[in-house]
């Protein structure tokens, strides 16, 4: 069969105005939405952070209260988690696995729209914490009792932080069972599951840890709204365990959900800009099945100060993920040895992924050992290692995966230029923020504190974290211009500019309604490829 070009450039027609953005069932509707919507979430959570970081770059207060000060953290890191980094991964599985797979459309789209709105609710709620008596939560992202009974924090602001956490929850919850079951049920003709492609197993494992793990989350806050009101749930020392044993069990595997998306869309875009098939794709199919297994065990890694977990178990576990870690690693490095490598943007954020999420995965190898742990617990170190895993790793695959896939989604490229700036100005920003908490965590600066004394010796890694900060608000703010360039008078980016392996690339750019008038044979997990590769062949056996 020869190989299929892929279609003209279309427009999608402007079907019902506001209510096809509001009811729009279309996965990439529904996914650009949830996209959208985590994007302003995160750019939010970011105001929040800047200005803790400015309140930390000298002692002293200087611009906001300590309860003041402890809203901002709560609701730094609940934005980026509940609504921000979590749905972010979630709309890329929205957009792109049905593409990927060659279905017509999500399954049950009509779900997977109560999910974004549920996820959009628990957004605005939590948010609305502001506007109360006593403020917003001020228990941190992760409520830990009795910290955030209603003795410690009084008011209707934790009662609405703890339904927008439910709701978000329960959002997040029906997308990935959307994406599961697509995955599962509406693969092409040909497509078995190891010819799927490596993003799709990436939204598989995530989807599953999704469906185990984020309920529970939804019955630790109902208890928790119980306690708050009524009491009797999460008494003395014991309750404030088991409240932490139901809150890791969610709150370790959402780690790898904010991850794993990313790492399958960095896996994409190094095949791509390697110009090579993906090397390894069984070993990482079964890389990825392990971590996700192993994740799903390790959550009380992180109460290794309670005494109250078998530290030997969960430190063991906990180092094992080295493992699965290390052959997805070994595999993106052999996709790209020998490739004819092109440092387009997407590429450089998939490198700037590769290298500093390492900093973050061995650093947690570090905090996995119950001695070190002891040191390091609840200290900047802690800090340090969340936001290289995070923002060092996630959000920089993130906008691999969106400077990968923008043209695909609207049809128009987004700036060379722009881009390689913002990348640079964002890894020095990042590197210039994270890496000194580390150093401020080890001589015993403790995370969660508004202030400290200049006999501490802070200030100056504090000024270069701070400063670090703000040149990551210009970065995202060169994005932001870069996007807004791209919509006026972007570059017509046709159905496959990268010369991509899966079949998204096989349709239109937008793609239209339900996706495709016509699909190539599927005999691997790189179609587009196996096309190429054929056409090559016969090109180089023709008579001269």
């Amino acid at each position: 069969m020869t190989a299929l070009a892929p279609a003209p450039v279309t427009r999608p027609t402007p079907a019902s105005g506001v209510i096809e953005w509001f009811a729009g069932t279309d996965h990439k509707s529904v996914g650009v939405r949830l996209g959208v919507t985590a994007f302003v979430f995160f750019l939010a959570a970011g105001v929040l952070a800047l200005l803790m970081r400015s309140e930390l770059a000298e002692p002293g207060m200087q611009l906001v209260s300590r309860n003041t000060y402890n809203q901002l953290f709560t609701m730094h890191g609940s934005l980026m988690i509940y609504v921000a980094i979590t749905p972010l991964a979630l709309a890329l599985g929205t957009y792109i696995v049905p593409l990927q797979v060659g279905a017509a459309e999500i399954l049950a789209p009509r779900v997977a729209l109560v999910g974004y709105w549920l996820l959009l609710a628990g957004g605005i709620t939590m948010c609305t914490g502001f506007l109360t008596t006593h403020g917003a939560a001020r228990a941190g992202w992760t409520a830990f009792d009795p910290l955030s009974d209603s003795v410690n924090s009084p008011g209707t602001g934790m009662d609405l932080w703890i339904i927008g956490v439910t709701l978000a929850a329960l959002g997040a919850t029906l997308v990935a069972a959307c994406v599961l079951g697509t995955i599962l049920v509406r693969r092409a003709p040909g497509m078995t599951m190891l010819r799927i492609p490596v993003f799709c197993w990436a939204m598989l494992v995530t989807c599953l840890m999704v469906v185990m793990s984020f309920p529970v989350l939804v019955v630790a806050m109902a208890l928790l709204y119980v306690d708050r009101h009524f009491g009797g749930v999460f008494e003395g020392a014991g309750g404030a365990v088991a409240y932490q044993h139901l809150f890791w069990f969610y709150g370790h595997p959402v780690v790898y959900v904010m991850f794993f998306p990313f790492v399958g869309a960095v896996a994409e875009v190094v095949a791509t800009f390697s110009r090579k098939r993906f090397f390894g794709y069984k070993a990482i199919v079964l890389s990825l099945l392990v971590f996700a297994a192993i994740s799903m065990s390790v959550w009380a890694h992180h109460m290794f100060a309670t005494g109250q977990v078998k530290n030997q178990y969960f430190a063991l576990t906990s180092m094992l993920l080295v493992l699965p870690a290390g052959v997805e690693y070994f595999d993106m490095i052999g996709t790209m040895m020998g490739g004819a490598i092109l440092l387009r943007t997407p590429m450089l954020f998939a490198l700037g992924f590769l290298i500093q999420f390492l900093v973050g995965g061995l650093s947690g190898i570090f905090v996995a050992s119950p001695p070190l742990d002891y040191h390091v617990h609840d200290t900047f170190v802690i800090v340090a290692h969340f936001h290289y895993t995070l923002f060092a790793g996630s959000v920089f695959a993130f906008f691999a995966a969106v400077y990968y896939w923008w043209p695909k989604m609207t049809g128009r490229m987004l700036g060379e230029g722009l881009g390689k700036l913002q990348f640079w100005v964002m890894v020095i920003g990042t590197n210039l923020t994270f890496m000194p908490m580390f150093f401020l965590g080890n001589d015993g600066m403790v995370r969660r504190i508004a202030d400290y004394t200049p006999q501490t010796g802070w200030q100056h890694l504090n000024e270069v974290a701070t400063l670090g900060s703000y040149l990551i608000a210009v970065s995202v703010a060169i994005f932001c211009v870069n996007v807004f360039r791209s919509l006026r008078a972007g570059t017509p980016a046709g159905g496959d500019p990268w010369e991509g392996q899966t079949l998204e690339w096989a349709t239109s750019s937008p793609p239209p309604r339900h996706n495709f008038d016509r699909l190539p044979p599927v005999r691997s997990h790189a179609p587009l490829l196996d096309l190429r590769e054929e056409r090559q062949a016969r090109g180089a056996g023709a008579p001269a």
